[in-house]
């Protein structure tokens, strides 16, 4: 690994602060109040009204994620997240083709160093947007990375309102639940899943589940209530023993702190002016989401990062989780 990538690595891994002391600090501030104020619950309503409620808006909150990708479609807006490889070094050293699922690849940003960092690993990669997919692709197949053809395999899949394509299922998932398989993938019925669109996949085989699944700023766009399914699909498709790798936004990091009053949708939970939401992570909160998912909890720490804006000078205090969680054996 190149000093710059190593350099790049611990930036992305520090602490430069304290969080406990940067909470204290952002609960002090009147200015601030608003972002830890009770959420009011939505009206009460019928059980059948409000999960057909629910599922609207998980289409709109897709909807408005495959908006964004194509608007930054040229890949851009993304920088390659390289500082993985120092994070989760069990992507470097796993073995001969070991397995792994990216849940919301983007334009690939998480896929290439991962690919350029293990020669023999294989990556699955899926998100809402066709179009994202394609570029991917694009990224992939016209880097320096070598024999991607037959490692890299994108397919259509929206995480936020279906499971996973049955092929992907691990077979301890299978032989445990074999009257209706397709509950270890998604509680939404399987007559209402869109058509999956394999992009590079010759065939729809099982390949017995995943030994890696990297959820990296993709959990925080799922609407919270649908966090605990997401987790389950999750572990579904992981074989006993697999590692799930997690990094997403912290609690108190300042892109939380910059959302005004009324864009709060939830309890730590926010949407964007151009539709996309993101929620703000706790230690806590994500250890229950995973161990109630059946995650056996093996890391899980705040990332505290301060760094400087070129442009302005400014100095900005980043706050990230950093999980990493194990399927029993």
């Amino acid at each position: 690994m190149s000093v710059g990538v190593t350099a790049e690595a611990e930036e992305y891994h520090s602490k430069d602060f304290e969080w406990e002391t940067l909470k204290q600090e952002i609960e002090n501030n009147p200015s601030l109040h608003y972002h830890f104020l009770p959420f009011p619950p939505p009206p009460s309503s019928s059980s059948s009204s409000s999960s057909s409620q629910q599922q609207q808006q998980t289409l709109n909150d897709s909807d408005a994620w495959r908006k964004f990708h194509n608007r930054h479609s040229a890949g851009k807006f993304f920088k390659e997240r390289r500082y993985l490889l120092k994070e989760f070094p069990e992507l470097v050293s796993c073995g001969e083709s070991s397995k792994l699922l990216e849940v919301g690849c983007g334009n690939g940003s998480t896929i290439l160093p991962i690919l350029r960092g293990n020669k023999d690993i294989i990556v699955y990669a899926c998100d809402c947007s066709s179009e994202i997919l394609e570029r991917a692709k694009e990224f992939v197949e016209t880097s320096d990375v070598a024999s991607v053809k037959n490692r890299f395999f994108p397919f259509y899949c929206d995480f936020c309102t279906t499971g996973f394509p049955e092929w992907l299922a691990c077979n301890y998932c299978r032989g445990s639940r074999p009257q209706k398989q397709h509950d270890c993938f998604s509680d939404i019925e399987e007559k209402n899943r869109p058509q999956l669109t394999y992009l590079s996949r010759e065939s729809d085989s099982s390949i017995a589940g995943v030994d890696f699944v990297t959820l990296i700023f993709t959990l925080s766009a799922v609407p919270l209530q649908g966090m605990p399914r997401a987790l389950r699909d999750c572990y579904s498709v992981l074989k006993p023993g697999g590692l799930l790798f997690f990094r997403d936004y912290g609690l108190y990091d300042m892109t939380m702190l910059r959302f005004e009053p009324e864009q709060r949708v939830g309890f730590r939970e926010y949407m964007r002016s151009d539709g996309t939401r993101s929620y703000f992570f706790s230690i806590d909160v994500v250890r229950n989401l995973f161990v109630d998912a059946g995650f056996i909890e093996v890391e899980l720490e705040y990332c505290c990062v301060k760094s400087v804006n070129r442009r302005n000078g400014k100095s900005m205090q980043r706050v990230w989780v950093h999980g990493k969680f194990k399927k029993p054996l």
